[in-house]
């Protein structure tokens, strides 16, 4: 049966504006480092982010979490945001925005294997062969970028931020569950700012000295990506559900190059472009072929 949506225009609007808002977070984290490092970046970013978050909470007028569920929040901003954003700023001073956005996409590759590993799912042959395609990608694209896969490279990084992502992913879903996914992003986003609370200092002795484009690539950051971009998404979703809507992800790696070269000219490399179409193809065909049916056992069953 097919499913039509009740506002299809909507959805493509606000779809457009989270791919867009999200793509644009590679190129301009890579012209924002020139004046300021990669954590004090990520703490003014999402205490910009967090500021929004608390105003969307008290408009709301959202529950306060119970305490059973705060070492659950506490990981999903410590891992999802604070994590994952030092790895990926710091990853991004030598690997390029487009690459980089090809190497996060292997992150729900990285959701399905943490689901094995620790949910009990399992993945059909053709989910173990999409690995390894998306596996062959990650090395072509890594290949091309200075250090390769050696430990501590700017690949490695990215790749690390790509799986504080996936666990992040796997971590938030009986939270959505209890608070609904924009108030669960609200508070994995105030907490993800206080964990970087420390470098917050540094990055507000360092702001005003910078250029006002850098400024405002800042204040661009902590509000389209951090916190539109996550509202934009939650709507698409609450339209389109989970599944239908995670194959919009699919455009995220080609509007970032899009954006990469109109902000910086940069212009990926053939083997980047390769690696990154293998990546992608993995990806595909492990989320769409690669899932085993859970065996429902029938009633008394064991």
């Amino acid at each position: 049966m097919t499913i039509r949506l009740r506002h299809p225009r909507l959805v493509a609007l606000w779809a457009s504006v989270a791919l867009l808002s999200w793509g644009s977070a590679y190129p301009i984290v890579r012209i924002v480092m020139h004046d300021i490092a990669p954590v004090p970046l990520a703490a003014v970013r999402y205490a910009i982010a967090a500021l929004l978050s608390v105003v969307w909470l008290l408009a709301k007028r959202a529950p306060l979490p119970r305490m059973a569920d705060i070492p659950r929040l506490v990981a999903c901003g410590g891992i999802g945001i604070s994590l994952y954003n030092v790895l990926f700023n710091t990853g991004e001073l030598s690997v390029s925005a487009g690459a980089a956005s090809l190497l996060i996409s292997s992150a729900p590759l990285m959701a399905a294997a943490i689901a094995v590993a620790v949910m009990g799912e399992r993945l059909t042959p053709w989910g173990w062969a999409g690995s390894l395609i998306s596996f062959a990608g990650v090395i072509t694209i890594a290949g091309g970028e200075p250090g390769g896969l050696s430990f501590g490279s700017g690949t490695t990084l990215v790749l690390g931020a790509a799986l504080a992502s996936a666990l992040y992913t796997t971590m938030q879903k009986r939270l959505i569950q209890t608070y609904g996914a924009m108030n669960t992003t609200a508070y994995v986003l105030i907490v993800g700012a206080l964990v970087l609370l420390p470098w917050l200092p540094r990055a507000l002795a360092t702001v005003p000295h910078m250029p006002v484009m850098g400024r405002l690539g800042i204040l661009q950051l902590g509000v389209l990506p951090a916190f539109v971009g996550y509202a934009a998404w939650t709507w698409v979703v609450g339209e389109m559900g989970v599944a239908r809507a995670s194959g919009l992800l699919y455009l995220l790696p080609p509007v970032t190059l899009v954006e990469s070269f109109v902000l910086v000219h940069e212009v990926p490399e053939p083997r980047t472009l390769l690696g990154g179409g293998v990546v992608m193809a993995g990806v595909f065909l492990a989320n769409t072929l690669g899932r085993a049916p859970v065996r429902r056992l029938p009633p008394g069953g064991e």
